[in-house]
């Protein structure tokens, strides 16, 4: 597997022209002039923004393929695994190519680490509706031109900005792709709650720790960040405080019935530290579980 660090030599593999830029890259195709890609697969020191439709074609990162269907934007950030396979394209597409040291003494150094999508897995990339793809496409095209004019001191700041406005509005599409797919999200909410409880039922035949989002996610063949950002959406609470919120429910199941101390019923939900057990619980119930467990029975 090919690891490109400059951008030159990935452009080189893409069959585009080089770069005016050693830090930071724009290429655009469309269906007539887009050179087929046979097969490459890479990991990279660069932050790749595309939007893009295939013909024919595939195209992977992390464990997932690319939903050839639709047309869509993906993130991807460095050192995440790519693969192209026969790709062509259905219509126009773009890359936006940042090599990680483009960005230092820049307010999107420490912003893009904060954008969660740069972690999805590709078959949860961004699907525009028409009006937004018209908003992403004047800001590719400004940032196309100010790449291609006579570099001054105010290139790097005004394509760091239009970036800026690009990542932000991706982060409310995102808001409204979850939205407008709550039958899909209804559909992991009651996914994830069984879930939760079949690893519960398992805990009892079966020596296993506490359910984590990357185990949960993985079940569910997602990512764990879009996991996360689903369930935020439709519940206002991450995966992993619905999490804690189901095993403190069982908790509270187990101390009703009172046939179990704190230890045991911290084991048996999977907490390897009683102490992390009760202080768990008491952040979520505000008492600690022996005095939640005295009131009851008082």
């Amino acid at each position: 597997m090919k690891h490109f660090k400059k951008i030159s030599d990935l452009h080189e593999a893409l069959g585009v022209k080089p770069p005016e830029h050693p830090l930071f890259s724009v290429a655009y195709g469309e269906r007539d002039n887009c050179t087929s890609i046979s097969e490459l697969e890479f990991f990279s020191e660069f932050y790749i923004i595309g939007f893009k439709k295939l013909k024919s074609g595939q195209m992977l990162y992390g464990k997932t393929k690319y939903d050839h269907d639709l047309g869509s934007m993906s993130f991807i950030k460095p050192q995440q695994k790519v693969s192209f396979r026969n790709m062509e394209l259905e219509e126009k597409g773009f890359l936006i190519i940042i090599h990680k040291d483009f960005l230092p003494g820049t307010s999107l150094y420490n912003e893009i680490k904060k954008y969660s999508y740069f972690d999805y897995e590709v078959n949860e990339a961004l699907h525009l509706s028409p009006a937004e793809e018209n908003i992403i496409w004047n800001l590719y095209f400004s940032i196309e031109k100010e790449y291609n004019n006579n570099t001054d001191e105010h290139s790097k700041a005004i394509i760091i900005s239009h970036l800026d406005s690009m990542l932000k509005y991706a982060q409310r599409f995102y808001k409204r792709q979850f939205i407008h797919r709550t039958e899909l999200t209804g559909a992991t909410l009651t996914r994830f709650n069984a879930l939760l409880a079949a690893n519960f039922e398992e805990r009892k035949s079966k020596d296993i720790g506490l359910p984590t989002v990357a185990s949960m996610a993985e079940k569910m063949h997602i990512s764990p960040r879009y996991l996360t950002d689903l369930l935020k959406e439709e519940t206002g609470k991450t995966a992993l405080e619905l999490i804690h919120l189901f095993l403190i429910g069982e908790a509270k199941n187990m101390l009703t019935g009172g046939d179990m101390n704190i230890s045991e019923i911290s084991t048996s939900l999977g907490f390897e530290n009683p102490t992390y057990f009760s202080r768990l619980f008491k952040k979520e119930v505000g008492s600690a579980p022996n005095k939640f467990k005295d009131r009851l029975l008082n």
